[in-house]
């Protein structure tokens, strides 16, 4: 059992935690390493003594994701409303090309509502286009002609074996560890007379007073929980091996017929749907909820920008994203208003890069700021490709691009998320990344982790200066939020995925952290705008 748990920890780790009991501090995202003592943004900081009494203007922030519970009670006054749109009257008001596109656009919608769901990974995508390039026995000459091709291929090949080999044997393991633990709950269920119980109750369970059954079942319990696991995260373990057998690497899985569209073909403003929440919106709604939930509330969370109006992109379906619909919601985002996007995705190719770069330059064009996710596979990214990216395919780079690694509430060597990519060059700066609370549909909250997290913390930072200062361009933004960082250069931690000990600052551009308050303060400098009191 131990080597199963330790094989499976990085699934573990990115799966959801228990929403009862918080690993940290509620909100330690938002606060302050001086006041709280822990290393998050400051944003709360930055309220109480630089931004109370000021005026601030809505932002439009761009969420191209997975889809958003647009109904949740702590997001539904902060989605973004196209007003010059009439809803379900079935035509274009306003002349962009998108039929009631009232909160946004599905670009992996059907005409006729359906959503995709499931999809394949990008690999499986390349590898029924070789295999229709090389066929079973290719001649000498296409070979020479298409050498890195076929390179490519015999990788992806390998891959994807490789990868289908271990969903099978891992399937099987965690729907045992789901019977296991399901029938442990029941047990102790039933000998604490209550359906939801906290870790704490179930270690206070006096082993001399109970018979061998509850005895197992708490040790068993107890055992998967230290492990990080609860039912909700071994059932998303179970699904993500099925997805991968029977979607991500099935070559003969076709999600693109629900959409309708020619996949090969840019068509921008010819397909997709409005309906904008999707059959799974719980990665989108818990990144939303960090951007902007509703500060002025009483219930559940507080997100980092208070003046924010979140335009829902519906982009990323189980599985890898594709170009053109990437694309396509980029320029959707710039063309209707967005002044900030977040992109909490992510793949290893991108064989439609220059649809992409062109959407990218397009939206620096409209002065809008992109923030993205640098990954969750612990690698270097220098090295190691990971998409989107703010390099261009034929040279150069973006200037409207942050790339933002993961930061966990713990401090020193630990400091690092365990599951983030990183890269001196290509990852810009960290932020908070580890046990993040926030909305997931439903109206309720959840803990959750990923650079998924770390991104929409910077994309809430860069929306609450563009709030308050909103004479900052693009530019203007990425500057302050990079120079402002938190500098840790010299602090020794782990790298993600390794025992080995760097220094922060080979770990990013900056080596820095992302802080709110002092951002603000560079604002005000900038804009030349006396600080409060004077």
């Amino acid at each position: 059992m131990k080597k199963v748990l330790l094989a499976l920890a990085g699934v573990f780790s990115l799966l959801q935690i228990s929403a009862q009991e918080l690993q940290t501090q509620f909100n330690w995202h938002n606060l302050d390493y001086e006041k709280d003592g822990v290393r998050g943004m400051s944003v709360e900081r930055a309220y109480q003594e630089l931004l109370k009494g000021r005026v601030s203007q809505t932002v439009v922030v761009g969420v191209i994701d997975s889809g958003v519970d647009i109904e949740h009670e702590d997001l539904k006054s902060k989605i973004w409303v196209n007003t010059d749109e009439i809803a379900g009257n079935g035509i274009d008001d306003d002349k962009n090309g998108f039929i009631d596109d009232v909160h946004g656009w599905d670009f992996i919608g059907g005409a006729d509502g359906q959503d995709v769901l499931q999809e394949q990974l990008e690999s499986a995508r390349l590898m029924v286009k070789y295999e229709k390039l090389f066929g079973e026995k290719p001649k000498k000459r296409k070979l020479k002609k298409y050498r890195e091709e076929y390179n490519e291929y015999m990788a992806i090949k390998e891959e994807i074996e490789q990868k289908k080999k271990e969903a099978a044997q891992y399937l099987p393991m965690y729907e045992g560890l789901l019977e296991n633990f399901t029938n442990s709950e029941k047990i102790l269920a039933a000998q604490l007379n209550k359906e939801e119980f906290t870790k704490s109750e179930v270690e206070a369970i006096d082993d001399s007073s109970v018979d061998i059954k509850v005895r197992q079942a708490k040790k068993y319990w107890l055992y998967l929980a230290n492990q990080g696991a609860n039912k909700a995260a071994i059932e998303e373990g179970v699904d993500h091996f099925k997805s991968q057998l029977n979607y991500n690497y099935n070559l003969n899985y076709d999600a693109r017929s629900i959409v309708g569209d020619n996949p090969e073909k840019l068509e921008y403003a010819k397909y997709g749907n409005n309906e904008v929440i999707g059959p799974r919106a719980m990665h989108g709604t818990h990144v939303s909820g960090i951007i902007g939930a509703d500060r002025s509330n009483e219930l559940g969370i507080k997100g980092v920008a208070d003046n924010v109006k979140l335009m829902v992109v519906r982009t990323v379906p189980n599985g890898d994203e594709r170009d053109k619909d990437v694309a396509n919601a980029i320029r959707y985002a710039a063309d209707n208003g967005a002044q900030i996007i977040n992109m909490s995705f992510g793949k290893p190719y991108s064989p439609e890069k220059h649809w992409v770069d062109d959407a990218v330059k397009y939206a620096q064009s409209k002065g809008v700021l992109m923030i993205a996710a640098a990954g969750n596979d612990n690698v270097d990214i220098d090295v190691k490709r990971h998409f989107p990216t703010k390099y261009y395919e034929k040279g150069g780079e973006a200037d409207n691009w942050i790339t933002v690694g993961a930061l966990s509430y713990e401090d020193g060597e630990s400091m690092t998320a365990s599951f983030s990519n990183y890269g001196q060059q290509t990852v810009d700066v960290f932020a908070p990344g580890v046990a993040i609370y926030s909305t997931v549909p439903g109206s309720k909250y959840e803990e959750k982790q990923g650079t998924s997290m770390a991104s929409p913390a910077v994309a809430g930072v860069a929306a609450l200066l563009k709030s308050y200062f909103p004479s900052l361009t693009a530019a203007q933004l990425k500057q302050i939020i990079l120079e402002s960082a938190t500098d840790l250069k010299d602090t020794l931690v782990t790298i993600p995925g390794d025992n080995k000990e760097v220094p922060f600052g080979t770990l990013s551009k900056t080596g820095g952290v992302v802080n709110a308050y002092n951002a603000v303060k560079m604002a005000i400098s900038i804009t030349s705008e006396p600080s409060l009191g004077q």
